[in-house]
């Protein structure tokens, strides 16, 4: 047997045990994580109502499909000098809003209200640039209560 040829595979066999040592100590290093990650989230528009009602319209990546999201609606009111929030609603199905598109320019197509009691408030927001904008979906905000308009 040619002693070189020993050598190198003595050496080409420690090198694969070192690397695969490795990647099963990362890979064990991951599996011990006991939280998992915070869902990513943007905020796409905002609106306060006269000086006591705040609306908030935040994109939520699904934990599930990176390409996923759900859009939460919040209703914070102002008491004692403090934003709390009073309800929060999903716009359309949990996962059924494209990430990109949603945290993307133009992603609000329509996001109107009025500082009346109670509030109408109406929400379109784009599908995709090919398809474009979802249909209008309305609701009432009374007394920092959402209500399918």
């Amino acid at each position: 047997m040619n002693p070189t040829r020993s050598l190198t595979r003595r050496g080409t066999a420690a090198a694969l045990t070192v690397l695969l040592a490795a990647a099963l100590g990362a890979a064990g290093a991951g599996a011990s994580s006991a939280e998992p990650a915070a869902p990513q989230k943007q905020k796409i528009a905002s609106a306060v109502l006269g000086s006591d009602h705040r609306i908030t319209l935040t994109a939520l990546r699904s934990a599930d499909d990176g390409y996923a999201a759900s859009v939460r609606l919040q209703v914070y009111t102002k008491t004692g000098g403090v934003w709390k929030e009073t309800d929060r609603v999903t716009v359309g199905d949990v996962d059924g809003w494209f990430w990109y598109p949603l945290t993307g320019k133009g992603a609000v197509c329509q996001f109107s209200t009025a500082g009346t009691e109670p509030a109408p408030l109406t929400v379109s927001l784009l599908v995709t640039p090919s398809v474009g904008c979802s249909d209008p979906v309305h609701y009432l905000v009374k007394e920092g209560r959402v209500y399918a308009g």
